[in-house]
């Protein structure tokens, strides 16, 4: 995967946001509800388009984890008023480039980050998902219905006997965060894969192209930065939460993708330190060619000074010239003309300049 060569658009979509100017959201054509009801025996699946099926879950005995694609602000505006969820915290999940973080308000914990995915073109892509955990209830909500990282979630809910299903909705939230965060090391591991091959080319033929790949790459690099590092102060919240909603036996869970997320940080620096060292040695190497051409250029300019003074000598309108009317005049200028440069190269490869 390559970036485009010149991706200005790019560096407006990173940095023209601005956080004091309400930004609008597009609603949702359709909206996809997908709805896990289960405990440490049964387990039952369904699948919803409009949010008032949801509500029978509320008050449930079974832990119910709520999934729902597209977002609207009339069902949000429902689904928070049927489940109690403080209206400021639906104005986080209709929100649009909010910051990752974690709030605690009447009862429910609140969380909103990025799941992270890689293009095509190799560019990294967000979508935005908040998550309320409630009493004996998990409600996701996502931009895409194409595409998440829960697949394996999914599967473990349906695997009998599996630790989730005979744990509460705190460990099933636990258990979204961590697939995205190690969702993150799978982007990573992609991002670091181009970040070798542009180091193999820059080392090989580094060009001007290679350093509009650099500055692309830098780019990435702020977005997942931007991403991942406010994770770690989430995470952290829910360590040092008193919350009832929270049971002792998880926070150890919390703590390991606290461990996961700081591990995830420090590889975004070492990428980011890559990423300058690498500028570094394209301007380096830049400076070595130059620095050959120059010394090629020199060394040709020395080789003709002798013939050029030859050639200026013989050339003055005088009689007195030494062997200007010997009939080997001629031969005995060329042959010094011929001789002094390759005598000069001889001395040039003995002291090792070239």
């Amino acid at each position: 995967m390559i970036f485009p060569v010149f991706n200005t658009k790019r560096t407006k979509e990173i940095f023209s946001f601005n956080p004091t100017v309400i930004p609008t959201r597009e609603e949702a054509s359709e909206i996809k509800i997908q709805v896990f009801d289960y405990n440490a025996t049964e387990i039952h699946e369904k699948n919803y388009t409009k949010v008032e099926d949801c509500f029978p879950y509320v008050n449930n005995a079974n832990v119910t984890w709520i999934n729902i694609d597209g977002l609207r602000k009339a069902d949000v505006e429902k689904i928070c008023l049927q489940f109690n969820i403080h209206f400021l915290l639906g104005e986080d999940i209709l929100s649009v480039g909010q910051r990752p973080k974690m709030d605690e308000m009447e009862g429910m914990m609140f969380c909103l980050l990025n799941m992270l995915y890689v293009n095509k073109a190799g560019a990294v892509e967000t979508e935005q998902i908040s998550m309320v955990l409630g009493k004996n209830f998990v409600i996701s909500f996502q931009d895409d219905a194409d595409r998440d990282v829960f697949d394996g979630l999914r599967n473990k809910l349906k695997a009998n006997g599996s630790k989730l299903r005979q744990s509460g909705a705190d460990y099933l939230c636990y258990s979204l965060l961590d697939m995205i965060v190690d969702h993150y090391f799978v982007v990573m591991e992609n991002l670091s894969e181009q970040i070798e091959l542009l180091e193999e080319d820059i080392i090989r033929a580094g060009n001007a192209r290679s350093l509009a790949r650099i500055n692309n790459m830098r780019k990435e690099l702020i977005v997942l930065k931007r991403n991942v590092l406010p994770v770690r102060e989430l995470v952290n919240g829910f360590i040092r939460s008193d919350s009832d909603l929270l049971e002792e036996r998880t926070i150890k869970y919390f703590k390991d993708v606290y461990d996961h997320i700081v591990q995830a940080t420090d590889l975004v620096e070492n990428y980011r330190d890559m990423m300058m060292s690498m500028q570094d040695l394209y301007l380096n190497k830049a400076n070595m060619k130059l620095n050959e051409v120059m010394k090629v250029m020199a060394i040709v300019t020395c080789l003709l000074a002798p013939a050029t003074v030859i050639g200026g000598i013989f050339g003055m309108n005088f009689d007195s010239i030494p062997s200007i009317h010997n009939k080997y005049g001629f031969f005995i200028a060329v042959g010094l003309m011929l001789f002094i440069p390759l005598w000069m190269v001889r001395i040039f490869r003995k002291r090792g300049w070239f």
